[in-house]
């Protein structure tokens, strides 16, 4: 009976193996496909815009009679939002991960986290008009000069929607530390405030990083909370309280239909598409480099 066992045995292990990796590659070739689209409608857009004027050109209007295809503004406003939303987001997402860590008890912690974690079940066009028509209003009160359209109230609500990202990674980061390490600094006479600081954090480092660049990179690819609560006005500016308009919402600007498929103005989304690409790998890639220093300190 074993011995006719061991084939079936060998069969199903040999399926599954195939299976695995079927599914592996399935997103590495979804990942290659996003890329060889992304370059092949990028090169035929630089074929007819100088790559130096996309990058150098303060002024992005494509749509316009006058057509300028400056990246800068976007990246102006996109950059402006998601430094607000970090801002935001770090010291409310890592004081929340080191209380979770080692202030709360297992059963608040059962409770908090959860609760914390729905923050990012939440659709981002809910977000985008909580920032609008709430967030926006009572800012106004405290900034009359406030816009309706703007950079602040879009960067905030980003910052609210991010902290789970933050402190939930944050927190399983710092509660993989070895409770030795823990215990030999108690051993030595440090208080609770001094290991979570001086031990926890700094031997949940990477991971802490990690989340951190995550966050940074889904506030920059956000789109809905950016298109409906910022405006759709393109402005080489670090001013938060006027409309501005990030990289992510001009291209759901064009993607609306209005734009005839094939033309140049068509193809600029795939050219701002294409940024957006290379500033999260450049962000992902020092994330890992900075991860990888971090760990080889710390053993």
């Amino acid at each position: 009976m074993l011995l006719k066992r061991k084939p079936i045995l060998k069969l199903k292990e040999l399926f599954i193996e195939r299976l695995l990796f079927l599914f592996s590659f399935l997103s590495v070739f979804t990942t290659l496909g996003i890329i060889i689209i992304l370059l092949f409608e990028s090169f035929e857009f630089f074929k007819e815009v100088s790559i130096l004027k996309f990058l150098t050109d303060t002024q992005w209007t494509p749509l316009f009679i006058n057509k300028h295809f400056g990246i800068l503004p976007l990246l102006c406003g996109t950059f402006l939002t998601t430094l607000i939303a970090i801002c935001v987001a770090l010291p409310v997402g890592l004081v929340s991960a080191v209380y979770l860590s080692e202030y709360a008890s297992l059963k608040l912690r059962a409770i908090v986290k959860p609760i914390m974690e729905i923050l990012a079940a939440i659709p981002t066009v809910v977000y985008g008009y909580f920032a609008l028509l709430f967030v926006t209003p009572l800012l106004k009160k405290i900034i009359p000069s406030l816009s309706g359209f703007n950079a602040l109230s879009s960067g905030i609500v980003m910052g609210i929607m991010i902290i789970p990202l933050i402190s939930s990674l944050s927190e399983d980061a710092m509660r993989s530390v070895p409770m030795s390490l823990r215990e030999g600094a108690y051993a030595v006479g440090s208080n609770r405030l001094q290991v979570s600081f001086r031990v926890v954090f700094p031997g949940a480092l990477s991971g802490i990083i990690s989340s951190i660049v995550l966050a940074i990179s889904r506030a920059i690819g956000e789109t809905m909370i950016v298109a409906i609560a910022a405006g759709q006005q393109p402005k080489l500016t670090l001013n938060p309280f006027v409309p501005i308009e990030t990289i992510t919402a001009y291209i759901v600007q064009v993607s609306l239909g209005d734009t005839p498929y094939g033309t140049l103005e068509y193809r600029t989304i795939f050219a701002c598409g294409m940024t957006l690409f290379v500033i999260t790998f450049i962000l992902n890639t020092f994330s890992f480099k900075l991860k990888r220093h971090f760990l080889e300190a710390y053993e």
